[in-house]
């Protein structure tokens, strides 16, 4: 991909407190790629607004992590005015295979089915991250403290009262509202005592990045083996990431083989469509699981992304999930403070969790089926999963609403994604 420059860390240890006696009016934890999102989504809000990450560099970066990026997360980007500094760095897909084992029924999608001129993207994480700390380093009504570390909330009736440890030293932060956007481990809502409910899998993901002899001619596959999902994800360079799902101690020893060995494993699994393989970097592994809050929102508190749910990667929901996650909890607060209404009080912060909350168990639900059922050999399974990929082939209506599904066209669409045109 094109070299992205990294802007240069943002700090400071400046906090006046203003004549509300708020600090600022909304304090966001975590500076990934969701915090960002939402920091950029509110740019033109009126909200004084403060970023606290916790580490001077991504740990995402260094692991070269990649995501799909849908369609209504395009939009959204587009919504916010930052896409086409996005774009140029990721690859565009504009057709996905969807194939079961062996089974030689294989369903097609493409941009045809929807109208649409793509069917969604795919980024590398630097290409999302450096493009949104360009963009939220230009936002006068935003403020990015890095590196800095919560050291205890509390949530009084008009106020979040955030303690911090920044440059070795101690301060004490008055916001109207405190977002987390700390990830799956949040400890912003482990310390609100917001409990979880979900499990972990009996799989493990590997992921890698490779490189084809032949073009994979933007050209998305999700193969299904009884093993668990095999995700190929194209990228710009002609590679291309794979995020292959196996059961842990399959997954475990497939890492701990030679270079050499694991192509060769990988080759049998990724087929001969695109040639010979070459094997790009690390390969890392890591377990999955579902998670999803119980609550999204306290009074002055607000949980995002993977701080309030996480997902099985197949079909590529979950970093979408967090971004829509975002463009709603921002349209939720502006037009509550264009109202005049408080940012913070419960009563508006419930109105993002009633449209994500349910949004979000269809997608985990969907995501957990679709592992479940294809993740298996028995026969009666075996037969209906097969039964639904001929009505995807065959019946215009079904494949259309499965398209629309996994791209993120279906359920309400925030005002940000309709900006885009």
């Amino acid at each position: 991909m094109a070299q992205v420059t990294l802007p240069q860390t943002l700090n400071t240890t400046q906090i006046t407190t203003n004549h509300n006696g708020y600090d600022y009016d909304l304090v966001i934890v975590g500076g990934g790629i969701v915090g960002l999102t939402l920091a950029s989504a509110l740019k033109d809000s009126g909200l004084n607004i403060l970023l606290i990450e916790a580490r001077l560099e991504s740990a995402a970066v260094m692991k070269g992590q990649a995501y799909a990026v849908h369609m209504l997360s395009a939009l959204i980007y587009k919504g916010i005015g930052i896409w086409d500094k996005i774009l140029p760095n990721i690859e565009t897909y504009r057709r996905v295979n969807l194939s079961d084992g062996d089974y030689p029924n294989v369903v097609e999608f493409s941009t045809e089915d929807i109208g649409k001129d793509d069917l969604g993207y795919v980024a590398e994480h630097q290409a999302l991250l450096y493009p949104l700390e360009e963009f939220v380093k230009n936002c006068a009504n935003v403020t990015l403290l890095r590196p800095a570390e919560v050291v205890e909330t509390q949530y009084q009736s008009d106020a979040a009262v955030t303690t911090i440890k920044v440059a070795g030293e101690i301060k004490t932060i008055r916001s109207k509202l405190l977002v987390a956007a700390d990830g799956s481990r949040s400890r912003i809502r482990e310390a609100a005592g917001i409990s979880t409910s979900g499990w972990k899998y009996w799989q493990s993901c590997i992921v890698a990045f490779v490189k084809p002899e032949k073009s994979h001619q933007q050209t998305a596959y999700e193969k299904f083996q009884a093993s668990g999902p095999f995700a190929i994800l194209p990228l710009p360079e002609n590679r291309c990431r794979i995020v292959w799902t196996a059961p842990h101690e399959e997954a475990k020893a497939l890492c701990e083989l030679d270079d050499e060995g694991f192509l060769q494993e990988l080759s049998n699994r990724y087929g001969s469509q695109m040639g010979k393989l070459e094997l790009l970097g690390e390969r890392f592994v890591f377990p999955v699981q579902l998670m999803q809050s119980d609550k999204y929102v306290l009074n002055r508190l607000a949980l995002v992304g993977d701080a309030a749910h996480n997902c099985h990667p197949v079909g590529g929901q979950g970093l979408n999930l967090g971004i829509r996650d975002v463009a709603a909890l921002a349209q939720v607060i502006q037009e509550a403070h264009q109202a005049g209404k408080d940012i913070g009080n419960i009563k508006v912060l419930k109105k993002y969790e009633r449209w994500r909350k349910f949004e979000n168990i269809i997608i985990l639900g969907f995501t957990d089926i679709l592992d479940r059922v294809f993740s298996n050999s028995f026969l009666p399974i075996v037969i209906v999963r097969r039964f639904g990929l001929l009505a995807m082939k065959y019946i215009p209506l079904v494949k259309v609403l499965s398209l629309k599904l996994m791209i993120g066209l279906l359920g309400k669409t925030p005002e940000l994604a309709k900006r885009s045109g």
